[in-house]
């Protein structure tokens, strides 16, 4: 974890804390590629491809994808609460996110994602524009990922999500 904390603090990386719900980590429809290229970098390492499947999965609203990518351990820092297993996540939040998601259109503005031996890290900021719940919302959302290698396979063990 030291050797994380390093990356993170030589990268000027800071952590921001935060706001309402939710998973505003879905990708938008328009391709990386023809976004900046220079706020979007790590997308072919072993680890951003685990970050594109979990945003993948929860746009899709596939639940099962989503907790394959989740060590059962994680720990889920989301709307001023706290979720302490993939478990928990599943039985409260997932499906509340999953639903959010549909409603609205979600644009990644920048994703980074960068590898340090078996520990990496993920940071991204979307836009989501949409109605839920009969209230229009524009929201800039924020989101944290730590990810960790075991036995060759990347696993999200910490999420942060912060919306303003």
């Amino acid at each position: 974890m030291q050797k994380l904390f390093k990356v993170l603090c030589a990268s000027g990386f800071s952590v921001l804390l935060g706001a309402i719900p939710l998973a505003a980590t879905a990708h938008g429809d328009k391709p990386h590629a023809e976004k900046d290229p220079a706020m979007f970098s790590g997308m072919k390492t072993g680890a951003g491809k685990t970050v594109q499947e979990f945003h993948r999965a929860l746009r899709e609203g596939d639940e099962n994808a989503v907790l394959s990518v989740l060590s059962d351990a994680v720990v889920i820092f989301e709307g001023g609460s706290v979720e302490r297993s993939a478990q928990e996540y599943a039985g409260h939040h997932l499906p509340a996110d999953i639903a959010f998601l549909k409603q609205m259109d979600v644009s990644q503005q920048e994703l980074q994602v960068r590898e340090a031996g078996d520990l990496a890290f993920a940071y991204g900021r979307s836009r989501l524009k949409g109605d839920y719940k009969g209230k229009a919302l524009d929201l800039q959302s924020m989101e944290t990922l730590v990810l960790k290698r075991s036995g060759g396979e990347w696993k999200i063990v910490h999420v942060h999500w912060s919306s303003r």
